[in-house]
């Protein structure tokens, strides 16, 4: 056990003597396991307050940046917000930079903005791209640490990235989508929408729902299942519910949907428009619509993860760079199936 402190402040912290604190420290026989718990939980106790005394008062001002739809970037601001009370007594602050649609140009003008105007921590959804990974870099040598969310761009100095095992998540959708259709519907072709090819994790997504697909049609001797690909679409609805029509009318065989990029209502109502059923419909992301959809049955199933969990290890992660805290947890976060009847509040 690490000695980071005084017996006297441990054996204080825990209710025990210094004598059986220092049995406990030392590794030496003869005391009871709930007993090293108790020390051992004493020293986690000290350095949570020890963390909060280094903490109070100090101010974090951090910019997240986000090229995504509007529905999805007011998802995350109200998560973002609801947690910053969490933070304490750490006082952080947030500045908003919000673009609807893909822009390298724009994304990068933002990134170079911030690093002149200063900043303690940057939380950022962009393209993966060459310019973008510079300018990410640029921030980073300036002393800005990066956290890269929902969508990463490993190629750059980020600090970390904080989202759900995307190849992962587009296998699930595509066994759920697989199976949905069931055996007698080899014929039935999924429609996969993205709003745009230079998100990694759009392109990690449908990696991992073509695979999925070839896996369990190789497994039952099977040609693997149909896919058409819409692109491009910004998730903007408008833009959606014109390229799903199209669709539609050029493949009489589209009968499923893995929406990868969002518009989700959109492709609802090209499907409406055009008389045709869509007989499995997999989304991501617990927004406003979704919930909505899920409750009306037009969904089958959404790919969730915890926005509110996510921004606030994301914001815990500049913390940690800025020396301010440890020990913060890295990895993906947890994906859940969502249906109609297991809805979180």
């Amino acid at each position: 056990m690490a000695h980071r402190y005084k017996v006297r402040e441990i054996a204080q912290q825990a209710g025990l003597s210094e004598a059986t604190v220092d049995r406990v420290l030392h590794g030496r026989p003869g005391v009871r396991e709930d007993t090293r718990a108790e020390v051992q939980q004493a020293v986690e106790d000290l350095d949570k307050q020890r963390t909060q005394l280094r903490l109070n008062g100090r101010k974090f001002f951090v910019d997240i940046v986000m090229q995504a739809p509007e529905r999805f970037c007011a998802e995350v601001r109200a998560a973002l917000e609801a947690e910053l009370p969490t933070l304490a007594p750490a006082l952080v602050r947030a500045r908003f930079h919000f673009r609807d649609t893909e822009s390298v140009d724009d994304a990068v003008a933002t990134l170079a903005n911030i690093r002149g105007r200063g900043s303690h921590g940057v939380i950022l959804k962009a393209p993966d791209r060459p310019e973008v990974a510079a300018a990410v870099d640029d921030l980073v040598a300036g002393g800005i640490p990066v956290v890269t969310y929902v969508s990463d761009i490993p190629t750059s100095a980020r600090v970390a990235y904080v989202g759900i095992d995307d190849r992962a998540a587009g296998a699930t959708a595509g066994y759920l989508v697989d199976r949905w259709f069931g055996r007698g519907d080899e014929d039935a072709a999924v429609l996969v929408t993205l709003s745009h090819d230079s998100f990694r994790a759009e392109g990690e997504r449908e990696a991992g729902f073509r695979r999925a697909l070839r896996d369990l049609a190789a497994a039952e001797h099977r040609p693997p299942r149909r896919v058409v690909d819409i692109a491009q679409s910004s998730g903007l609805d408008e833009t959606v519910e014109d390229l799903v029509t199209q669709a539609l009318q050029r493949d009489p065989a589209v009968a499923g949907v893995y929406s990868i990029g969002g518009g989700n209502a959109a492709t609802v109502r090209a499907f409406a428009r055009s008389g045709r059923p869509c007989r499995v419909f997999v989304a991501h992301d617990l927004d406003t619509d979704n919930r909505r959809l899920l409750a009306e049955g037009a969904l089958s199933a959404v790919l969730h993860h915890d926005l509110r969990a996510d921004v606030h290890r994301a914001c815990r992660l500049l913390m940690q760079a800025a020396g301010a805290v440890t020990g913060v947890r890295t990895g993906s976060s947890p994906v859940h199936v969502v249906t109609p009847y297991n809805v979180p509040v």
